[in-house]
């Protein structure tokens, strides 16, 4: 018992790691080829986006924001990727402790 306390205490100290390492972390979505970017925290806090003026067209307003819709998702996708890998390893470890939820 006191083996099982001992892993699930470091399994918790490795998630808390993987957290604040993916609070940390930023990674990048695209569309249009690069004429939107929009960048992502890995937890999933938009922390900015560009547009190249060449696709700001007053008179298509419509697909510069279908743009920034996909360079967000792309990023967002990047991040849940990204938590994955951290927190895959450490969450999967904790099947053996018959912790429900995991």
């Amino acid at each position: 018992m006191q083996q099982m306390l001992k892993q699930a205490q470091k399994m918790q100290q490795q998630i808390a790691k993987a957290q604040a390492e993916l609070a940390e972390a930023e990674v990048t979505g695209t569309a249009g080829g690069g004429l939107v970017t929009a960048t992502v925290s890995g937890a999933g806090e938009v922390k900015s986006v560009k547009i190249d003026p060449k696709v700001v067209d007053p008179d298509d307003v419509e697909t510069l924001e279908d743009l920034v819709v996909a360079a967000l998702h792309n990023a967002t996708q990047a991040a849940q990727e990204l938590t994955e890998q951290k927190m895959g390893p450490v969450a999967g470890g904790m099947g053996g402790l018959g912790l429900p939820g995991f």
